[in-house]
């Protein structure tokens, strides 16, 4: 690896030994070398420099023949910065040592004698793994600056759904959500709710694919004791439950004819009769419906009323499916790996290149719900701390096929590669100007000239 790649890599090398001390140097001269000698020169080295690796020999002064110094050196270097590499150097007669290392959170060890060839590869697997590491943790915090709570994304298709709904959140206006199956219309229904007047009070969500045609009416109005068989007492449905929140109705599409009549005079009204009552009740509800539909096609077919429509239409959102979102799918992928890595207690960090590679090239037919299901599952049965395209069970997809107009293929790719790059690292402006070999200012006007945030 040549100099000017490894020119910023910042490495301490925590060794007593003088001959030793020259040998690392030199074999290391790629890289920006530290060389101390003892656990407080270590300690205010790393203050100094936050340097991600740290190489450290366990027998350190003032009694090298104890490993107890170089265990505290250790303990130490991770109470500081816990996301430091340390690679333990031991005897070649010491491995209980070296696991004992291990198991207080080094990340690596080597046995003497030194093969400078071999430490070296261990060193910048060590470097990989935290530049991997400290990509996701700047993915997550990229979480933070959402414009909707539990709402991920960076592409500019997302961003302005947001916007969107950020403008319609304080108002009592009914939106349809249109969007195909697993892009995530219901957590937008709930930062609808969350963002209105009305957060304090109840989301009720209802289902209408799911439940069938003789139970959806009892379950949206309720019913009233003995109204039918089994009918053993009073029971409240979905839209008195939302009375003063929000009332989300879900795959719309499917609630059968006989209930749309119902459903547009309580959207009219805002009344309802519990099956088996006659008592018409008041109720103040906002609502909120998706579908994966097309309800114009299904007007046509005379599957749907057309009244309805446009009574639930009052604003229509179209959610564009994942692989039209430029770079969500990698945000998405890390956001996951996170949730799913805590709940499973695993040792699973990030991904490799060609994972991340394999998620940005895939199709996503799935769309969000698929690309969380290949998380969870590869989180679960990684065999590494870096999940591989085998076990998403991806390999790299084909870049889409690009306009003719040479200016229109210039900026698409301009534009697609920027949100890529700012993906890959994190938001990191330096790093994404690196990645792309332009300079800092460049990329700042290119984020400007392409709406970019």
């Amino acid at each position: 690896m040549s100099k000017a790649t490894n020119q910023m890599k910042s490495l301490i090398i925590v060794e007593d030994d003088p001959g030793l001390q020259r040998q690392l140097k030199w074999s290391f001269d790629g890289y920006e070398v530290h060389i101390v000698g003892d656990r407080k020169s270590a300690i205010n080295c790393l203050r100094k420099t936050s340097a991600p690796v740290v190489t450290l020999d366990l027998g350190l002064p003032p009694d090298p023949t104890n490993v107890s110094e170089g265990f505290a050196t250790l303990q130490e270097i991770l109470n500081l910065i816990p996301q430091t590499k340390v690679i333990v150097v031991t005897g070649n007669d010491d491995r209980e040592n070296a696991l004992k290392s291990i198991e207080l959170g080094a990340y690596d060890f080597y046995q003497k004698p030194i093969d400078p060839d071999v430490l070296r590869v261990i060193i910048e697997r060590a470097f990989n793994v935290h530049g991997l590491e400290d990509e996701n943790r700047r993915l997550n915090n990229m979480q933070r600056n959402s414009p909707l709570d539990g709402v991920i994304a960076n592409s500019p298709e997302m961003l302005e759904i947001c916007r969107i709904i950020e403008k319609i959140s304080p108002t009592d206006i009914t939106a349809l959500l249109l969007g195909e199956s697993g892009t995530g219309k219901e957590v937008l229904a709930r930062a609808i709710h969350a963002l209105s007047d009305r957060s304090g009070e109840k989301f009720a969500a209802i289902n209408c694919a799911s439940i069938p045609e003789n139970l959806l009416e009892s379950e949206l109005y309720g019913y009233e004791k003995g109204a039918f068989t089994g009918a053993s007492k009073r029971t409240v449905g979905k839209i008195e439950t939302a009375n003063g929140g929000t009332l989300f109705l879900d795959e719309i599409g499917d609630m059968p004819m006989g209930l749309q009549a119902k459903m547009l005079r309580f959207l009219q009204e805002r009344v309802i009769e519990r099956i088996g009552g006659r008592e018409e009740i008041p109720v103040d509800v906002r609502v909120v419906c998706a579908t994966n539909q097309d309800l114009e096609e299904k007007i046509a077919q005379g599957e749907f009323r057309e009244d309805l429509y446009y009574r639930i239409s009052e604003i229509s959102i179209n959610i564009p499916p994942l692989r039209e979102r430029a770079g969500d799918a990698v945000l998405l992928a890390w956001s996951f790996l996170k949730k799913y890595a805590k709940q499973n207690t695993s040792k699973v960090s990030g991904f490799t290149k060609e994972a991340l590679k394999a998620i940005e090239g895939y199709n996503w037919p799935g769309n969000v719900r698929e690309l969380e299901n290949r998380i969870k599952r590869s989180v679960v049965m990684a065999d590494d701390q870096l999940i591989t395209p085998s076990e998403l069970q991806l390999t790299e997809g084909s870049e889409d096929v690009m306009p003719v107009n040479l200016r229109e293929v210039r900026e698409q790719a301009e534009a697609k590669a920027i949100i890529r790059a700012m993906s890959f690292v994190g938001g990191n402006v330096s790093k994404a100007a690196d990645l792309l070999g332009i300079s800092r200012p460049t990329l700042y006007d290119l984020v400007n000239k392409y709406g970019l945030k």
